[in-house]
């Protein structure tokens, strides 16, 4: 088949070439060039790079709206759209263009966390399993008939990048398997039970902030599931530290402790934080302006002590 491919992180990339491997991709379409990193220099998408190791001819519009961006797509002669992350809205007129529409790959088990950040709501949440799915676009968000869906087990103390990592090499597969059936008719879309559909929302910075009052292990599952983005936070000494992280502490105890405590500040246990119901050990840290660290580590130029208070 003719695909336009649309995308645009590092997760998306796997699927490009999986993709490009069965199929004549025609043209890719992913987000403009943007400032990055401190110096705020222009970079490149994960996709246009792929793009350009490919060969590929890469379109780089700054929305997909206007009657030009139907007249780009179908001057293309494409049977099907293919989208991965791309993070712009593609609107209903681009979806009906060609034959077969527009399929996805999303990143949970739908109907379960349809929207922009599932990944990192199963994390917090504390999921055992998630996913990746293929299904058919639609005016409503990740709604459409599913094609295919392929499970994987959360592992405990995986990131919500590691976990993306994982589902994107599993699900570039299960992409091309998805195109291929379309084109060879073996493969037909099922209805998704609206009755079981849960919510992923864009995450927000403020969303990696600590409440220490809530349980140990929710807080440990908030750390890894805004890692890599927002990242979780909290302030000791009037000064943020970022955490990457964490463990259930279950040997250590918060005796009378307040959330937010430190309740172990030494090399050889590393830092324990109590929460509201049991403690967090605190593996890897950020102090301003330092890289991460081992929070034993962390504790060798950072005067904190048992009794310490965390905000």
């Amino acid at each position: 088949m003719k695909v336009v491919f649309l995308g645009t992180p590092e997760l998306a990339v796997p699927s490009l070439s999986a993709i490009s491997e069965h199929h004549d991709v025609v043209l890719v379409t992913t987000q403009p060039d943007r400032p990055r990193g401190r110096g705020r220099k222009l970079g490149i998408s994960a996709v246009k790079e792929k793009a350009v190791d490919l060969g590929l001819e890469c379109w780089q519009p700054e929305s997909l709206g206007g009657d030009g961006a139907v007249e780009r797509l179908r001057s293309t002669g494409a049977d099907i759209l293919a989208v991965v992350a791309y993070g712009l809205k593609i609107p209903d007129a681009l979806l009906k263009l060609p034959l077969h529409g527009a399929v996805n790959l999303h990143f949970s088990l739908l109907p379960a966390y349809r929207g922009a950040a599932p990944l990192n709501w199963a994390v917090i949440r504390g999921e055992k399993e998630t996913g990746i799915t293929t299904f058919r676009l639609t005016s409503r968000m990740d709604a459409g008939p599913v094609y295919m869906r392929k499970g994987l087990p959360i592992e405990l103390g995986v990131t919500a990048g590691e976990l993306g990592s994982q589902l994107a090499a599993i699900g570039a597969g299960v992409f091309a398997d998805t195109l291929n059936g379309i084109e060879n008719g073996s493969l037909t879309a099922g209805t998704q039970d609206e009755e079981r559909a849960t919510a992923a929302p864009k995450l927000k910075k403020s969303d990696g902030r600590i409440d220490w009052s809530r349980p140990a292990l929710e807080i440990v599952n908030l750390i890894h599931g805004v890692n890599p983005w927002p990242g979780a936070h909290t302030t000791v000494d009037g000064k943020t530290l970022k955490i990457w992280r964490a463990a259930m502490a279950g040997t250590a105890g918060s005796g009378d402790a307040g959330p937010g405590s430190v309740v172990v500040a030494s090399p050889r246990m590393g830092l324990v934080v109590a929460a509201g119901e049991g403690v967090v050990l605190l593996t890897e840290v950020q102090a301003e302006g330092k890289r991460r660290m081992r929070g034993r580590d962390y504790l060798a130029g950072h005067s904190l002590q048992e009794g310490s208070r965390f905000l």
